[in-house]
C-alpha cells in the first residue's frame, strides 16, 4: 500500500506538473509555452495569470524553507507582491524555477512518515503538516481554475 506522504506528493505533482485526474489539466499544461503578453494580460481588476502563478510559487518556496530551515517566513499580505515580469525570458525562467520548486517540495512530502504528517507545522496555530500540505494542494486547485478562466478570456480578446 502506498504511504500517505507518497499520495500527497503525487497529488501535488498532479495539480502542478503532470496530472489531469481532478481538473483535466495542470499548471504546467496551462503555463508552459504561454506568452508573457497573455500571462500579463489584464482582465478587468483581476490578478493576471503571471501574478497567480507567482503567488502559488511564493507559498511553495515558503514551505520549502520550512523543510530546510524549520522557519516560516512568508506572510499572506505579501503573497501577491511581485516585481512585474517584463520580458519572455523572465517568464520562462520563473516557470523553470516554479517547476523545480514544486518537484523539490514533492520530494520533501514523500519523505514524511505518518507520525511526521501529524506533527505540528511550525506552530500549533497552523495545525499539522498533513493539514497544511492538503491545504496547499486545495489552494493550488483553486487558483488553477482561475488561471484556466483568465487564459480563455485573454485568448478571446
Amino acid at each position: 500500500m502506498e504511504s500517505s506522504s507518497k499520495q500527497l506528493a503525487d497529488r501535488f505533482r498532479e495539480v502542478i506538473l503532470h496530472g489531469t485526474f481532478i481538473a483535466n489539466t495542470n499548471y504546467r499544461q496551462e503555463l508552459q509555452g504561454l506568452s508573457l503578453s497573455i500571462a500579463n494580460a489584464k482582465v478587468g481588476t483581476l490578478n493576471t495569470i503571471a501574478t497567480i502563478a507567482q503567488h502559488i510559487n511564493y507559498y511553495v518556496e515558503g514551505v520549502l524553507k520550512v523543510f530546510d530551515f524549520r522557519t516560516l517566513d512568508i506572510k499572506d499580505k505579501f503573497s501577491f507582491d511581485f516585481k512585474p515580469l517584463t520580458v519572455q525570458s523572465d517568464w520562462d525562467g520563473f516557470l523553470n524555477r516554479f517547476w523545480n520548486n514544486c518537484e523539490q517540495l514533492a520530494l520533501h512530502f514523500e519523505k514524511l512518515n505518518n507520525e511526521e504528517l501529524d506533527n505540528v507545522f511550525v506552530e500549533e496555530k497552523y495545525g499539522s503538516y498533513l493539514r497544511n500540505l492538503e491545504g496547499m494542494i486545495e489552494h493550488c486547485y483553486y487558483h488553477l481554475g482561475q488561471i484556466v478562466l483568465l487564459k480563455k478570456l485573454a485568448l478571446s480578446q
